[in-house]
C-alpha cells in the first residue's frame, strides 16, 4: 500500500517568509489559515512589504489572532490606509482551533506562522505552525548539520 503524501499547501504568490522559525523551533503540525484583511492590506501583500518575522499566534475567545505581524501601509492608499501592527484574526475549522488550543494549554506549545501567501484563487493565506522551542544545544546540532551537508556537497562535486 502507498504511503500518502505530506500535506503541501498552494503556495502561488509567497508574500512574507520567517526563514528563522524552523531554526528556533522544532515544527510539530503546521496548519493553513485564511487571513482577514483590510482593502490596502492586500495592495500591501501583494507588493511584498510584509515581514512575519516577530510575530505569533494566540488562541483568545475561541478565534486566533495573528499578534505584531507588520503589513505596512499602501503607498497610494488614503486616509482609510490600515493600520501596519493590528491584530488580525486567522480563518480555521472549530476543530482545528480546539487543537491548537489543547496543545499550546497542555504541551507548552507555541502558534509560529511560517508564511503568509496567496494561493492560486488570489486569496490571502498563512502557513501556521504549532511548534516547541529549541534549547541552544539543539541550534548548534542543526549548524553542525547543515556545515556537513554543505562539505559533503563540495566533496561529492569535486571528487565526481
Amino acid at each position: 500500500m502507498a504511503r500518502p503524501k505530506p500535506v503541501t499547501f498552494d503556495k502561488y504568490h509567497v508574500a512574507a517568509d520567517n526563514r528563522r522559525a524552523k531554526f528556533d523551533y522544532h515544527i510539530e503540525d503546521t496548519y493553513e489559515a485564511g487571513l482577514a484583511l483590510q482593502g490596502t492590506e492586500v495592495k500591501a501583500l501583494r507588493a511584498g512589504e510584509a515581514s512575519i518575522k516577530e510575530s505569533y499566534a494566540e488562541v483568545r475567545d475561541g478565534q486566533v489572532w495573528l499578534i505584531n505581524a507588520n503589513i505596512p501601509e499602501y503607498s497610494h492608499g488614503n486616509r482609510l490606509n490600515h493600520e501596519p501592527r493590528r491584530p488580525r484574526k486567522l480563518l480555521l475549522h472549530s476543530r482545528e482551533i480546539e487543537r491548537m488550543f489543547g496543545a499550546v494549554e497542555r504541551k507548552g506549545m507555541t502558534l509560529v506562522p511560517l508564511s503568509v501567501y496567496f494561493n492560486r484563487t488570489g486569496r490571502a493565506k498563512v502557513e501556521l505552525a504549532l511548534a516547541k522551542g529549541k534549547q541552544a544545544h539543539d541550534k548548534r546540532e542543526a549548524v553542525k548539520d547543515r556545515d556537513w551537508k554543505r562539505d559533503k556537497a563540495r566533496l561529492m562535486r569535486d571528487r565526481g
